[in-house]
């Protein structure tokens, strides 16, 4: 196989290095990650600025931009070959339910697919790196179970893979699962700098709301790998037929 990773947490993260060492023998596996932590940028590209590509002491090249700038970057033109897999991580902390229209792990796997490659994005639901090793293998797994049913290298498909933060022995069978909601973020956080301007932080996420049997956050509570087939198709389909005739009515 050819494996472009990339992730959002930067070429340096932890979560990077553990993947990398995990998929390298799996075919030609290259890096291509960001230069510094891009969470949150979700499928962002950087079009009115520069982007430069480099190569670190790890042997990884980094780009100075977002997730999707580097796999953007590398599907057109870095890389001179198409993939048969694009995979994303493994993210510190939950990509689950409303956090895959915001996560740059998310994004950086989706630019994959939209250039019609299988992607995958990885994500440790818990912050801190905790049973990482763990992780890594889980990863490998999948991906050698998906390579062996033919799947990469295929017809375009993107996974939103969450992992629970165990010890390999203690993470459950994989349970292929809906997106769950979450609660509104919390509040915003305000500071004051030392000229006196006021500085906003964007507040934590927030809870699940929608934590039901068959959703991620249900799965991966229970210990189990949560695999989220995902689209980028946003149409609200069952709505086209109501709003044609709203809007028919609105202009007669």
């Amino acid at each position: 196989m050819n494996i472009l990773i990339c992730n959002d947490d930067g070429y340096q993260a932890p979560g990077l290095v553990a993947l990398y060492e995990a998929l390298k023998d799996l075919g030609h596996v290259e890096v291509v990650a960001p230069e510094q932590n891009n969470s949150a940028k979700s499928n962002a590209l950087t079009l009115h600025s520069p982007l430069y590509v480099y190569q670190g002491l790890n042997g990884f090249r980094y780009v100075n931009g977002t997730p999707a700038d580097c796999v953007h970057i590398a599907l057109t033109g870095l890389l001179g070959y198409k993939p048969d897999l694009v995979v994303s991580g493994i993210n510190d902390g939950a990509n689950m339910g409303d956090d895959t229209i915001y996560s740059g792990t998310v994004g950086a796997a989706m630019e994959g697919y939209l250039f019609g490659i299988p992607a995958i994005a990885f994500s440790q639901v818990e912050k801190g790196w905790a049973h990482l090793d763990a992780a890594a293998v889980t990863a490998r797994t999948l991906i050698q179970q998906l390579s062996q049913d033919g799947l990469t290298g295929a017809s375009p498909w993107l996974l939103n893979v969450n992992i629970p933060s165990r010890p390999l022995d203690q993470i459950k069978d994989v349970r292929v699962t809906r997106l769950g909601r979450r609660h509104a973020a919390e509040r915003v956080i305000t500071q004051v700098n030392p000229r006196g301007q006021t500085m906003y932080w964007i507040g934590s996420a927030g809870r699940a709301k929608d934590d039901s049997d068959g959703t991620d956050f249900h799965a991966t509570f229970q210990g189990h790998l949560s695999v989220t087939p995902l689209h980028v198709d946003l149409t609200e389909h069952a709505e086209l037929s109501a709003w044609d005739q709203r809007l028919t009515k609105a202009v007669e």
